[in-house]
């Protein structure tokens, strides 16, 4: 056996030691629990405004505003729903559910405003972002926090109390929660416990917690900011070309102090991926701006992946006994790390082992996300393209 098959057999045990090891721990992150709420006694609870932009979002819109008015949290909450530019009756839909809450008691105040037309240099989502934090500014100068959420995630009624309570007991800038995500059809089961997992894996939570560490990251469906953070970094305005903002505002953010990002166990999201094509264009929206249009930075990943995934198994089935252990071990310490992400979400063990089948939806899944970006309908998003390839765009405008 030559030396360079013996390496490349070694290769991807190799990778799964340094994953297992010296990566943050990324793989048994579990579902956090909430918070203890402080009490009146020791704590004034601030001032919280809630930014909720909605695009197409009847049907679920409904159930999450009802869901935030209905927050036990004794503070003064301000929820900001930006109806970007809906064809469904979201608005309509949001404001009936608004009745209904304050008609059931809710003592928290709601306002629905009427997005204007995308700007020059945004993103959609952060243009009706940037549109209620203007809206909240007006309304509730004073704000100390601001709740950035999504119009499909669902809060429990002590999500906000427990949020708030977090980022005052650690000082946080930032506490942002992963949203609990739907498992419903087989595609879901097969594809989505793999999609938290290898999010972990690029942002290790434990590594966004360290204030030592350099690198920054938030979960885009609930995430609570301290306001004083937010204008230090210039407001929303700061990232507002970016298409994975999320992680984008954790990185801005944790510039200016210390910030928390964990699973949420009372946190989740409304919206169902029940088709394998459903996941596909979720990854395909953005895979490639994680990769910075880079084609160099693609080709590196799709090799890496398939020395970490698809190599292993390949080894296993090698005609020479003396490279087949090595991918059983490799595959063992594979299927090993994904077990806690399995739990998470109440999925069999037996999943464990396809990893490299759902790794490989993945990379195809990267290559399509390229694919599109260079034929200039890049981050597809409820009905627009936000990172479209420049050269791609203007030769439509000629055409």
């Amino acid at each position: 056996m030559s030396e360079f098959l013996i390496a490349l057999a070694g290769l991807p045990a190799g990778i799964w030691l340094y994953l297992l090891v010296f990566r943050g721990g990324f793989w048994r992150e579990r579902l956090t629990e909430p918070e203890a709420a402080p009490t009146q006694a020791n704590m004034t609870w601030p001032d919280v405004a809630a930014i909720v932009p909605a695009r197409n979002e009847a049907g679920v819109v409904g159930e999450v505003v009802r869901a935030l008015l209905g927050q036990l949290y004794q503070g003064r909450l301000t929820v900001i729903l930006v109806d970007d530019n809906s064809e469904d009756g979201t608005a309509a839909e949001a404001e009936s559910a608004a009745r209904a809450a304050v008609a059931a008691g809710s003592g928290h105040r709601f306002h629905i405003l009427k997005g204007k037309p995308l700007a020059n240099g945004w993103t959609g989502k952060l243009w009706a972002v940037q549109q209620g934090l203007a809206e909240a500014q007006r309304l509730t100068p004073k704000v100390s926090y601001v709740l950035l959420t999504d119009a499909d995630i669902l809060h429990a009624p002590d999500s906000l109390a427990a949020l708030v309570g977090r980022a005052e007991h650690g000082r946080y800038n930032l506490v942002s929660l992963m949203a609990k995500l739907r498992t419903d059809t087989f595609a879901e089961k097969a594809l989505i416990p793999a999609y938290i997992f290898f999010f972990q894996k690029l942002y290790p939570f434990n590594w966004v917690r360290d204030p030592k560490h350099k690198l920054g990251a938030a979960a885009g469906g609930c995430m609570l900011v301290r306001a004083k953070a937010l204008k230090e970094i210039g407001g929303i305005a700061a990232i507002r070309g970016a298409l994975i903002d999320d992680c984008a505002l954790g990185q801005a953010i944790k510039k200016t102090g210390p910030i928390w990002l964990g699973l949420a166990s009372n946190v989740a999201s409304l919206r169902g991926y029940p088709a394998w094509r459903d996941l596909w264009d979720l990854i395909a929206r953005s895979a490639f701006t994680q990769l910075n249009h880079s084609t160099l930075l693609l080709i590196g990943s799709v090799l890496g992946m398939i020395a970490t995934y698809l190599l292993p198994p390949i080894l296993t089935i090698s005609s020479d006994p003396g490279i087949r252990p090595l991918g059983i071990i490799a595959w063992a310490m594979m299927s090993f790390s994904y077990l806690p992400t399995l739990a998470n979400y109440h999925r069999s063990p037996l999943w464990a082992p396809f990893l490299p089948l759902i790794a490989c939806y993945y990379t195809l899944a990267t290559v399509a996300s390229a694919w599109r970006y260079w034929h200039g309908t890049g981050g597809q998003w409820k009905g627009r393209a936000q990172a479209e390839n420049v050269k791609g765009s203007r030769a439509k405008r000629a055409a």
